[in-house]
């Protein structure tokens, strides 16, 4: 095959492009990220072309226009994870949310519970041989391709050739148009005295030679500033961000002691700066991997001294952790927490960690505190990590760890690190609770 030739004969606008949608067809963006800007908006500029089109991913950092009301004819959003953007859809009935764990979605669209027609992704330019490489988003994205009718991608001379699952053979995408816009961008999360005091907490439970998974925001940001005296540490998580920077160029991060892909840093979506971006093209170092390997609770597993790190809204306690719903209101999506979480407790070196870090209390815009560690959930509230999930509770006034603890002393070593304002309430409410004195 003349892969050039196809390539060319391929190369279309991008109004051509999502000419290829018709009515009735399910879509599915490339994740976070790897949304392909361009090939969004000539979609929702094309939308009165359209009827019923389903559009499904999970976290989107765009304007999430095709759920907006004046396009519920053309559109309709069934998402696996909700973002700023898109939950208002789902709170006024126009749009739809499906649980999943994330590990599971690849297998989910294989076995044809979520329907792909057609994939949209971002690419970088094509390599030699006729290669182009998914870049930042592997996750799902990867089966989308494999498993889409039509295939449309964005090839921005701005998308990273990241190393992995990430390769496709452009004779495997049916229309190519070119852009330079940048990717998608997630600023670096400041660092305030909250997160910094969690930060210190969770590195105590880092030791040497640990293989990490981490999120994004203020409180892995928080947590990587406290390891740079720690040596030989790995890196296997769903997503990396501009954080780990610093510790890779330190030496910290060098994945050498890893019992899994050593060598390699393993993720399956990358998120952050262009700093980010440019740091993993064609960086031997980096790998993505699909969800269905990276966050599988039984890959994980294989890891040494795991620790994984993720954050919640509300812990019970029982220890039941809440991480995407607020009461009845469904916020986000369970993403990797689980995956990891279930992982750590399979593993064989018996030293993972799974680690809830999140700050004492939420607090309003009008400045009114609340409680994040709760005597019961609330009212309509999903409980993401049941109880005997729970390992160890971080906040920023102490560590509280729960695996082995009957219910009366997870109740009391979640009371001792909750903020000190509620503190002497929910010794009450423990009294009354368990019937006895705290």
């Amino acid at each position: 095959m003349n892969w050039k030739k196809y390539y060319e004969d391929n190369l279309v606008s991008a109004m051509e492009a999502v000419n290829e949608i018709k009515s009735g067809d399910a879509v599915v963006f490339a994740h976070a990220a790897g949304e392909p800007k361009t090939l969004v908006d000539a979609m929702v500029a094309n939308a009165a072309n359209y009827k019923d089109v389903t559009v499904s991913h999970m976290v989107t950092m765009g304007d999430g226009a095709y759920t907006r009301p004046k396009y519920k004819d053309n559109f309709t959003f069934n998402g696996w994870f909700l973002s700023g953007t898109t939950r208002k859809a789902v709170e006024t009935g126009d749009a739809d949310f499906t649980p999943v764990y994330f590990h599971e979605v690849p297998d989910m669209i294989r076995r044809g519970y979520f329907k792909v027609d057609v994939a949209l992704v971002t690419v970088s330019k094509p390599d030699e041989h006729g290669y182009v490489s998914l870049g930042v988003s592997c996750d799902y994205t990867l089966q989308a391709v494999r498993s889409a009718r039509t295939v449309l991608a964005e090839v921005s001379d701005k998308c990273p050739y990241v190393y992995g699952q990430t390769l496709i053979h452009v004779s495997e995408i049916d229309k190519f148009v070119e852009t330079s816009r940048p990717l998608y961008e997630s600023a670096i999360a400041p660092i305030g005295e909250t997160e910094e005091a969690i930060g210190k907490y969770c590195a105590q439970l880092i030791e040497d030679g640990s293989t990490l998974q981490l999120g994004i925001g203020a409180i892995p940001n928080a947590v990587l500033a406290q390891l740079k005296d720690k040596k030989n540490l790995g890196i296997h998580s769903e997503m990396i961000s501009d954080g780990v920077l610093e510790l890779v160029e330190a030496g910290v991060i060098n994945c050498k002691e890893k019992a899994l892909d050593p060598g390699k840093m393993v993720v399956t979506f990358l998120m952050g700066t262009q700093k980010l971006y440019d740091f993993v093209d064609k960086n031997p170092m980096v790998e993505l991997k699909t969800v269905d390997y990276v966050n599988h609770p039984i890959v994980v597993a294989e890891n040494s001294k795991l620790v994984c790190i993720n954050s919640a809204l509300q812990v019970d306690f029982l220890g039941q952790v809440v991480s995407d719903s607020i009461g009845t209101r469904q916020f986000s999506g369970v993403g990797g927490q689980v995956d990891f979480m279930r992982g750590a407790a399979m593993a064989k070196d018996g030293k993972a960690k799974a680690i809830i870090a999140m700050p004492s209390v939420t607090v309003k815009k009008d400045g009114t505190m609340i409680s994040k560690i709760v005597p019961f959930i609330d009212e309509g509230a999903a409980v993401t990590a049941t109880r005997h999930d729970a390992d160890y509770i971080i906040t920023e006034y102490g560590i509280a760890h729960l695996k082995g603890k009957t219910l009366k002393e997870r109740a009391r070593a979640l009371v001792e690190i909750a903020h000190p304002k509620f503190r002497e309430g929910l010794k009450r409410q423990f009294e009354t609770r368990f019937n006895c004195e705290y």
